[in-house]
């Protein structure tokens, strides 16, 4: 039976597509935004992290929540004023969504939470599955820990509580993959850093069909992994989208150093990478649409090719 969802950054990437989705599946989808939209296609109810204020009928409303807010992390150099701003849009959120949960009554019968694969920092060729041990002294495995510790509060009020570590998001819309598509298109697509470092990636339809699986199917709990099966090195990537766009690579490398002048700590999410597990997602009877990045690129460039 659908029940009634409310999305936090439910105007973002993963937020856009994942309301239409469950609108198609008959759910009752509303966002919770800092304004309300007169042109939005979902009610909206408001909130103000600054303020610690929910409407409370946001809470009363819905059957699940799916916590996407946070800042974006491509966006600009890690100023120390951008880096605070990624960390409290996700922790501060996510603590006022469980505070006011607790004042509040209401039927909430899950949470479901965005985090970040970025939580294993750079590990290199090692596989790495939800037991791994967290990055040390690594800015966003350090804002990945306090955003789980902070949405597994809900545990506590009794809410069966699911928090996806996300990987890359393929989508022509927005994310990393324009970003890695435009130097190919203009002839000069080249691998980042060493090339070695691994890209765990995930199409996103197959992300929002995870999170509607863990709405759906209450063995969800915990910690998953919210990768494709198969993680690719970064010159593999480029390498498989420049065939996909029928462009040759121009045959170079991006230095290291030059990455680093250009975008400063913000590098380390290009030059580090990590190749992360789908196993425990797989154990539930998941099926990914998209387990080859051959397939997750054809059909996001079928009109292109």
């Amino acid at each position: 039976m659908a029940g009634k969802i409310l999305i936090t950054g439910g105007t973002g990437l993963i937020g856009t597509r994942l309301s239409e989705m469950l609108i198609d599946l008959g759910y009752e989808v509303a966002h919770l935004s800092r304004s309300s939209s007169k042109h939005s296609k979902y009610q909206t109810f408001k909130w103000d992290i600054d303020k610690n204020y929910i409407e409370e009928a946001a809470l009363t409303y819905t059957d699940y929540i799916i916590n996407l807010a946070g800042a974006s992390v491509a966006d600009g150099k890690w100023t120390d004023k951008r880096k605070q701003e990624i960390r409290d849009s996700r922790i501060l959120s996510t603590n006022l969504l469980i505070n006011q949960l607790q004042k509040t009554m209401h039927h909430v019968k899950g949470f479901i939470s965005a985090s970040a694969v970025g939580i294993y920092g750079n590990s290199g060729e090692r596989l790495v599955a939800e037991e791994s041990s967290y990055a040390e002294n690594d800015f966003l495995a350090d804002v990945c820990r306090d955003w789980e510790n902070a949405a597994n509060e809900a545990t506590q009020l009794g809410i069966r509580t699911i928090i996806f570590r996300i990987g890359i998001v393929l989508s022509k819309e927005g994310g990393a993959l324009p970003q890695l598509a435009r130097p190919i298109k203009y002839l000069v697509g080249a691998p980042l850093g060493s090339g070695q470092q691994y890209i765990s990636w995930i199409h996103l339809d197959d992300l929002c069909r995870l999170f509607i699986a863990a709405i759906e199917d209450h063995q969800f709990r915990g910690v998953y992994n919210a990768v494709a099966p198969h993680p690719i090195t970064n010159e593999e990537f480029t390498r498989t989208l420049a065939e996909i766009l029928h462009k040759p690579l121009s045959g170079l490398k991006v230095p290291a150093f030059g990455l680093k002048l250009m975008l400063g700590e913000m590098s380390e999410t290009v030059l580090g990478g990590s190749r992360v597990s789908a196993n425990k997602v797989l154990q539930t009877g998941f099926t990914f649409e998209y387990n080859y990045l051959d397939q997750a690129l054809e059909s996001l460039y079928v009109n292109e090719v």
